[in-house]
């Protein structure tokens, strides 16, 4: 294998400077994710979502973001995973996106709670059936001994949906919005020499400022 330590890229396609950003957090990262769309990067959307667990240890995973609504990060899942568990018990999380493309990188923290049923229920009715019956079918985080089980669950629950309009959302599973209080943005720079801005929320006020690299 190759030497680890000998690994070496060197970021020089963009800076940014503290009066390039907007006053708005959210608005920047919109235009951050706006880009990252139109350079069509690998899964633009995808973000870890660190959490604690109730052994107070850290644990981290990569979700989807599917929105931001009423200035929440929006992302679904299982309420009975790991994930889901986790966030019952604490509902301080840290979201991370990188884009290697653009050499840029979003770093979030923040507050995180369910959103209404009827929020998650629409989105539900939006997916593709696939996910639909996933959905249903998935003890998400559990033990799964067989893969054959799982699959034999979606052809049984395919055939008993076959005839219906519309699948209702399961009750297990849903959406999060995550409200942040922090959002750090990160520009590769030369020499590891980064561009970081950092936006901190104070009462109802977002704080701007530089961090040394």
């Amino acid at each position: 294998m190759k030497n680890l330590a000998d690994i070496r890229k060197e970021y020089a396609s963009r800076s940014l400077d503290i009066t390039d950003v907007s006053a708005d957090p959210l608005e920047q990262f919109k235009t951050w994710m706006t880009d990252a769309l139109e350079a069509d990067v690998n899964e633009p959307t995808a973000m870890n979502l660190a959490t604690i667990t109730p052994d107070n240890k850290p644990s981290s995973r990569i979700v989807l973001l599917k929105g931001i609504e009423a200035n929440r990060f929006i992302f679904f899942t299982n309420y009975e995973s790991h994930k889901g568990k986790d966030m019952d018990y604490c509902p301080y999380v840290a979201l991370t996106f990188f884009w290697p493309e653009l050499e840029r990188q979003v770093r979030i923290e923040g507050i995180v709670e369910k959103t209404d049923v009827q929020y998650s229920t629409e989105y539900f009715k939006s997916r593709p059936i696939g996910s639909q019956l996933g959905a249903i079918a998935s003890h998400q985080s559990q033990i799964l001994k067989d893969r054959n089980t799982l699959e034999e669950k979606i052809k049984e629950l395919t055939l008993l949906f076959k005839q219906e309009e519309a699948i209702e959302k399961p009750a297990h599973w849903g959406g999060y919005g995550v409200t942040a209080h922090k959002i750090e943005f990160w520009q590769g720079r030369p020499s590891r020499l980064h561009d970081r801005i950092v936006f901190s929320l104070n009462d109802s006020n977002w704080i701007i400022e530089r961090l040394y690299p």
